[in-house]
């Protein structure tokens, strides 16, 4: 499943520190090998505490968790719409991903220069999401003048030009597409245009350590949260200075890192899972002597596709699914007991796979 997360940012916010941190990291699982499929790719296992308990239980050859791709996204600067700087090659690239991480400097450093000569959080923001505008207006332009021409004799394309119209309006307003009001069918049609600004985001605050360790009042950080808050956007916090410390320690010597910085886990991880839910995305689990696996499909998916993801074959002749929740096997430690508890669950062709369903799948092709 190719859905990838790309990163974006000012130069200098901490962008590629954070994408380098990434790809120098291999959490949790060390028997899965970091892979970058070119320079600017990466793809890193999402960190999942319920694959070690499964290993205890199934006490597997191997264990596969999922995984997440991220993409570093070449650097905006102001009129990259107009194709300033890498401007074409950053609209090409963001264009290609199913949601955005925008990563915003949050700290001070006279040694780190600014490319607006500040560092503003909210104008950084501002920046990116008005260039990312920019290139959606030519988008709906173009498709404006297209269906005009075909709306005189044809109803659907009226009702998409009046769509488009409208939400052109809106974002002339500097307001974002996904903050556009819309029903059901008016939604699928504007997610066929491929809009910038209608991809789901995350922000990342890159602040400094003491910052990290509440130490000190972040008045960059507060402001981010404020303008996200009222946006219903996502956001984390990491320091990617840290994070690149981090990433190229050994497992014990991470440990030790983290608990001198009373850290529980590397910000990475969050990071990844937020990702992760970003993509719309979730996992089940496959268990036996020869692999544990988490196989990744989209939220709302059926049994059926759930099983089409392991092999098309399953899917074609899917005959049934033997469902056991992981809370269920956690507690009760074997198959063998949840079965005899009667908590194992036979589903068919409708059921919704929900997160962390261990499954069995029958098939008959």
């Amino acid at each position: 499943m190719s859905l990838q997360c790309g990163i974006v940012g000012l130069p200098n916010v901490g962008k590629s520190t954070i994408f380098n941190a990434l790809t120098a990291s291999n959490i949790p699982a060390e028997n899965y090998p970091f892979c970058t499929i070119e320079p600017h790719i990466g793809i890193v296992p999402l960190p999942d505490s319920r694959l070690n308990v499964l290993e205890e239980i199934y006490q597997p050859e191997q264990t596969i968790p999922a995984t997440v791709e991220f993409i570093d996204i070449a650097g905006l600067v102001k009129g990259a719409s107009k194709g300033e700087g890498l401007g074409n090659k950053f609209l090409s690239q963001i264009r290609q991903v199913s949601a955005i991480v925008h990563v915003v400097r949050c700290f001070d450093d006279e040694n780190i220069i600014h490319v607006e000569g500040k560092v503003d959080p909210l104008n950084d923001i501002e920046l990116i999401e008005t260039e990312l505008l920019l290139a959606d207006l030519e988008t709906l332009e173009k498709s404006e003048k297209r269906l005009f021409k075909l709306a005189k004799n044809n109803k659907n394309a009226k009702f998409e030009h009046d769509i488009v119209l409208r939400l052109k309006k809106h974002c002339e307003g500097g307001n974002l597409a996904k903050e556009f009001n819309s029903n059901s069918a008016e939604s699928q049609f504007i997610k066929s245009l491929f809009l910038l600004t209608n991809k789901p985001f995350l922000y990342v605050a890159n602040v400094d350590e003491n910052t990290l360790l509440n130490k000190d009042q972040n008045l960059y950080l507060n402001k981010l949260i404020e303008h996200v808050t009222k946006k219903s956007d996502r956001y984390i916090k990491l320091c990617g200075k840290i994070e690149q410390e981090i990433s190229v320690l050994d497992k014990d010597e991470r440990n030790e890192f983290l608990n001198e910085y009373g850290l529980k886990n590397p910000g990475l991880n969050k990071l990844i899972q937020e990702g992760f839910n970003l993509l719309g995305l979730q996992t089940y689990f496959t268990g036996g002597p020869k692999e544990v696996k988490a196989w990744t499909i989209k939220k709302g998916s059926t049994a059926p596709e759930a099983a089409g993801v392991i092999h098309s074959d399953f899917e074609k002749g899917f005959i049934k699914a033997e469902v056991v929740k992981y809370d269920d096997l956690k507690k009760l430690m074997s198959e063998k007991n949840v079965k005899e508890a009667g908590l194992s669950q036979l589903q068919g062709k409708e059921y919704i796979v929900e997160d962390g369903d261990c499954i069995y799948f029958h098939f008959n092709v």
